[in-house]
């Protein structure tokens, strides 16, 4: 912050508590010819609701009083006036780092040995998995839901269908490093009917009604302009991140709209990394968290 904007904070601050101060004293002090405190003011409501002239207690006054000292108090010791920082030198950030510091210090051996476990064996781990399920609803279902179901570009972590590959190894490798998928706009390319005829031969291979005579024209199309990313089968490249199109799982949705959309625009998604928000080992556990998510039912038969 400037100087100026600093100074400006300061005077803007101090000027209302002197404000304040001048209000009270000056809405308690007797006004001449004001009728005495057992005296009415002479007005009188409905023929008989008479209005006294009751000054404010003493005790709610002193109150008032109290908080405007207890206001200069405040900003004598803690940040308030413009950059001054307060006698004892309380910050947001050093309050944020000491309780990061005290938390690390209580659960980083908890997740110390949780990193030390096997991924596979950890998901087993209920305990560990129940502590996952916190971790993941503060860090994770923002994008992926409270249920891990997802949502429109948002992929669901429970069902078998991934874009990079299942392996856990390659779970904690998205967790931590992120991702960033991209699929380029073929709109120039194609044109609008080259769109049309792609998005029914993508509907077709996912065992869809389409139309035949369109999706014949776009399977050739498909071959020159989409199957090095997606395959000659369509059935995906996770190397890339390129989708399965043979499965009726769609990351943005499966109709045919939604389908032209994509081809004629592209699609950018993004999986922010975690690694410094996480830490690796709070890492290898919400990896584990994951594979338990889509691997429950094979977890538990082990």
């Amino acid at each position: 912050m400037t100087r100026f904007w600093s100074l400006y904070i300061v005077l803007l601050t101090l000027a209302n508590i002197a404000a304040a101060l001048w209000l009270i004293r000056w809405t308690a002090k007797p006004r001449k010819g004001e009728p005495a405190s057992t005296e009415t003011t002479g007005h009188v409501w409905d023929g008989d609701l008479t209005e006294y002239n009751k000054p404010m207690p003493r005790w709610w006054l002193y109150l008032f009083y109290l908080s405007i000292v207890f206001a200069l108090i405040y900003l004598v010791l803690y940040p308030g006036l413009g950059n001054f920082r307060g006698l004892l030198g309380w910050s947001q950030v050093n309050a944020y780092e000491s309780q990061v510091a005290e938390a690390e210090r209580t659960y980083g051996p908890l997740f110390q040995s949780y990193a030390a476990t096997d991924l596979v064996a950890l998901s087993r781990n209920h305990e560990a998995m129940e502590t996952a399920s916190r971790l993941f609803a503060n860090t994770c279902a923002g994008c992926h839901g409270s249920d891990a179901h997802g949502g429109p570009g948002f992929p669901n972590l429970t069902d078998a269908d991934w874009l990079y590959g299942a392996a856990p190894e390659t779970i904690r490798e998205s967790i931590l490093k992120g991702r960033g998928g991209m699929m380029p706009s073929f709109g120039p390319v194609l044109g609008e009917d080259g769109i049309a005829e792609v998005t029914q031969y993508v509907l077709s291979l996912s065992g869809r009604p389409s139309d035949p005579v369109k999706a014949a024209a776009g399977q050739q199309k498909f071959a020159t302009t989409c199957a090095a990313c997606h395959g000659s089968d369509g059935k995906g490249t996770p190397a890339l991140g390129a989708p399965n199109l043979t499965d009726r799982i769609w990351l943005y949705g499966g109709s045919a709209d939604t389908i032209a959309q994509t081809v004629r625009g592209g699609r950018q998604g993004r999986m922010p990394a975690h690694e410094a928000i996480l830490g690796a080992d709070r890492a290898h556990l919400m990896a584990a968290y994951v594979y338990h998510l889509s691997h429950g039912d094979d977890v538990a038969k082990e």
